[in-house]
């Protein structure tokens, strides 16, 4: 459906993107995650054609953003960070406006408004001007404006930005039915937010992929790094250390601290077996009490940290 090929944007010297390739299927809800200045605005502003690439290019059903920029802007609906709204119109007027500028006949525009009025959750708010809108309902204007010619792809950058916990439910909620019928490209800064709404994550730092694939599959190919958290009862650490650093597969033993009388402490280990066996038949053979032992798997965060930090 869509596919970026050797995508590469500089500012004078500095390099936004380079060389990406990367292809997103029809009907898949995409999660673009970078930390700022990583480019991914700069990608989603080369897909809509808001910028020119310095090489590459990108295809999306068949038509080339070189060849066929108007054509892929009539597929494509895009909601930036911030969205443009025209704050002293009626949300009505406004969005009649938009059915208008997208070629929507007068049936056709009442029907269309009707059916984003309850999918964006904007029925009791049609006739207030937009100035009056809490920040929540004016994403959702933004996004019943993105959605208004029925677009094959959508692209949504930072939607949820400055919203309350609430209100990003409902957007995420909204964006989850949109993504049902239609491919949605979406970027992001809150994890959470892509665990429970995108099928597909990519995570790019300084203008490079750095990981793709779904929330599952990224936590899955770190499982050969993982942490075992013990506490233990009648225990000193330099025991511990002693005695459980004879496991091959323990590469560094760190104390978190004490509770209850229970020394805590976290294991790291290096490898793709799940060694607590082993940890549990050391720890019968020394006069400790085991009082807890859990499996810690990476979360997408530590993920996203480890790929994202430095340089």
């Amino acid at each position: 459906m869509i596919e970026f090929k050797q995508l590469t944007k500089y500012y004078g010297e500095l390099c936004a993107l380079d060389h990406v390739d990367l292809t997103i299927e029809r009907g898949q809800i995409l999660g673009l995650l970078g930390p700022n200045g990583a480019g991914k605005t700069t990608a989603m502003r080369i897909l809509t054609g808001y910028l020119d690439p310095t090489s590459g290019t990108i295809n999306a059903r068949g038509l080339s953003i070189e060849k066929d920029i108007l054509k892929i802007k009539e597929i494509i609906g895009y909601l930036p960070e911030s969205a443009p709204l025209y704050e002293n119109m009626i949300v009505y007027d406004y969005l009649e406006y938009i059915a208008k500028m997208r070629g929507l006949n007068e049936a056709q525009s009442r029907k269309r408004l009707s059916e984003l009025a309850d999918a964006c959750g904007l029925r009791e708010n049609m006739h207030r001007p937009i100035h009056e809108l809490s920040k929540g309902y004016k994403q959702r204007v933004g996004l019943a404006h993105a959605i208004m010619g029925d677009p094959e792809i959508l692209v949504l950058d930072e939607p949820t930005t400055g919203l309350d916990p609430n209100q990003i439910v409902e957007i995420r909620n909204i964006i989850k039915d949109v993504g049902k019928e239609k491919t949605v490209i979406l970027s992001t800064h809150i994890l959470s937010e892509v665990e429970a709404t995108c099928d597909r994550i990519v995570i790019i730092n300084h203008g490079k992929i750095v990981a793709d694939g779904s929330t599952e599959e990224l936590k899955q190919s770190s499982k050969s790094e993982y942490s075992v958290n013990i506490s233990l009862k009648n225990a000193e650490f330099d025991n511990i250390n002693t005695e459980l650093g004879k496991i091959e597969e323990i590469k560094e033993i760190e104390s978190i601290g004490k509770n209850h009388g229970a020394l805590s402490v976290r294991l790291s280990c290096h490898t793709d077996k799940d060694i607590r066996d082993l940890i549990y038949k050391r720890i019968k053979e020394q006069p400790w009490i085991l009082v807890e032992m859990t499996r810690d798997i990476k979360s997408l965060e530590k993920i996203f940290g480890e790929l994202t930090k430095g340089n």
